[in-house]
């Protein structure tokens, strides 16, 4: 486990116990006053594709080495790994005029940085998921994974490697897709017939391919600087559900075959949905990743990037796993949230920065006769036992939410460890559709750094609220801890239930608001006043 600093409350709870330790450390540093300093980290610079244009404002160096930059719509990014150690990372303007201003997000990292003229340079301990904002200049994302350990050999017993015979698929604008879905069937029969996952091994390169489908017993690897990018043509996707509100068809680009079990999707690689591309001409809504009606899967280390719609949907599955998770959306493109939880169980998502003009974390419960659903075999589920935990969230609506929909039961959804870098609204539990209800739902150790935007005329760190679509259902027991507000909004936080349908069991467990050092002890000091149809709220300060 990677070492993270304590929530508020941990702080405050663990004061006696620090100036104990004051002392101890004291004396140890007269005793070792030269204590050993972490040495660099081994790091892997991921090779950029050429589809991917350089950055026009910075340079990056770490250890020493050379990042490559790429330059997208809203923000630069930069990506690689790094083992054990850590990353003294120089980030220089191209230009070479002096920086006048920086920040460095997480803020609650504190990172110490230095300028010299057109260069910030600032020392990371471990990976992170880092936002850079210098003077006016777009801001830099650097992704920071952890080191790959899990890499297989591309070739071998068990090892089905697209580039090889009999599949042969070639990178750049051949069009892939049949040899990409035979390698992924022959491994998978290989896996079930041997009892464990036969892998798919794509090598770097970029792989214009239509729909892939995963079968059971199956590992699919994509290596750094792998590409699966969508063709920009129409039609060479099915449209497997439709989007009313909009009013597009939407193709699942890769998904999981029905009932299927045992499945991985890992590696330092791309899932590119070209979201541009496939909204015109074509007007195609694009989920990148779609596992449905499956158990047991994981995805570590891929990278989403520029879905048209909702890029992630885990959907009617369980025992699911997702981490060191990018998603990198645009700012000008709507309803393309990151990972949307739907009627599922048991599903962890941990170290993952969501980046996009919609939701980036979200759970969700819908109706058979949804627009999603109606091609879909099979009944709605409840969802229950879902976590997320260590997220970066930038997003123009919701940093972290339950919702909208809430038409089956949700249950036991975990927030925790969470930077909201820039939103309209920190947390939420937005029970806009659906007659079931949200229980036990909990938000614990949140920093929420700005709030920039609006939604539904709401810009706040707090908004819990019950609309009257498909019906009205409760909210109730849920826990708000550990909270540091460095930005409140402009519009009050809000709790507000519907008759028949009240938000109750709410705690506000150690919330520190802006301009404060400790935690508030009022409703009107945390500005929580657009309250309506709800039971008592308790406040632990």
């Amino acid at each position: 486990m990677r070492p993270r600093p304590p929530g508020l409350a941990g702080y405050y709870r663990m004061a006696a116990v620090a100036a104990t330790l004051l002392v101890t450390v004291a004396m140890t540093a007269l005793v070792m006053p030269h204590a050993a300093k972490a040495a660099p980290a081994a790091l892997q610079v991921y090779p950029v594709a050429s589809i991917y244009p350089a950055s026009v404002d910075y340079r990056l160096m770490v250890n020493g080495q050379t990042v490559p930059v790429m330059r997208y719509a809203g923000y630069d990014i930069a990506q690689f790994a790094m083992g054990a150690g850590t990353a003294t990372i120089a980030v220089t303007k191209i230009n070479n005029t002096a920086i006048g201003s920086y920040s460095i997000s997480p803020a609650k990292l504190n990172l110490a940085a230095s300028v010299s003229g057109p260069t910030l340079t600032f020392t990371v301990p471990n990976d992170e998921y880092l936002i850079v904002k210098v003077d006016g200049r777009p801001r830099l994302v650097i992704a920071i994974d952890p080191a790959e350990t899990d890499r297989p050999p591309s070739n071998g017993t068990g090892i089905f490697n697209v580039r090889s015979a009999p599949y042969s698929a070639q990178p750049g604008t051949a069009y892939s897709t049949v040899a990409f879905q035979n390698a992924l069937n022959d491994a998978a029969a290989w896996g079930t017939a041997n009892g464990r996952q036969g892998t798919v091994y794509v090598p770097a390169g970029v792989y214009t391919v239509g729909n892939l489908y995963l079968r059971s017993d199956l590992a699919f690897y994509l290596e750094p600087g792998a590409v699966l990018r969508y063709t920009g043509e129409r039609a060479h996707y099915a449209a497997h559900s439709h989007k009313d509100s909009q009013q597009r068809d939407l193709t699942w680009f890769i998904s999981t075959r029905y009932s299927t079990r045992n499945i991985s999707i890992y590696g330092r690689g791309v899932i590119d949905g070209n979201g541009m591309a496939s909204l015109a001409p074509g007007n195609l809504g694009v989920n990148l990743l779609v596992p449905i009606y499956t158990d047991r899967f994981t995805l570590d280390g891929i990278t989403l990037r520029e879905s048209s719609s909702w890029a992630l949907m885990p959907t009617r599955s369980s025992n699911m796993t997702f981490r060191n998770l990018k998603m990198f959306n645009r700012f000008d493109m709507g309803e393309n949230d990151g990972i949307d939880v739907i009627e599922s169980t048991d599903v962890t998502v941990t170290h993952a920065i969501g980046i996009g003009l919609d939701d980036p974390f979200t759970t969700k419960t819908w109706g058979s006769d949804v627009d999603l659903f109606r091609n879909v075999p099979g009944d709605p589920r409840p969802l229950d036992g879902v976590v997320f935990d260590d997220l970066v969230s930038w997003t123009y609506c919701y940093g972290i939410k339950v919702g909208q929909g809430v038409v089956q039961p949700q249950s036991n959804v975990t927030f925790r460890r969470v930077v909201v870098y820039d939103a309209a609204v920190g947390i939420g539990v937005h029970h806009k559709y659906g007659a079931a209800s949200a229980t036990n739902i909990r938000f614990e150790d949140v920093d929420i750094e700005r709030l920039s935007f609006t939604n539904d005329s709401n810009r706040t760190w707090l908004a819990l609220w019950i609309g009257a679509n498909l019906g009205v259902g409760p909210i109730d027991q849920v826990r708000v801890a550990d909270v540091r507000v460095r930005d409140a909004g402009t519009t009050p936080a809000r709790i507000n239930g519907q008759p028949g349908a009240p938000i109750t069991g709410v705690t506000l467990d150690h919330v520190v608001m802006p301009g404060s050092t400790s935690p508030a002890t009022t409703l009107q000091q945390m500005n929580l006043t657009n309250l309506s149809h709800h039971g008592p709220i308790t406040i632990i300060s």
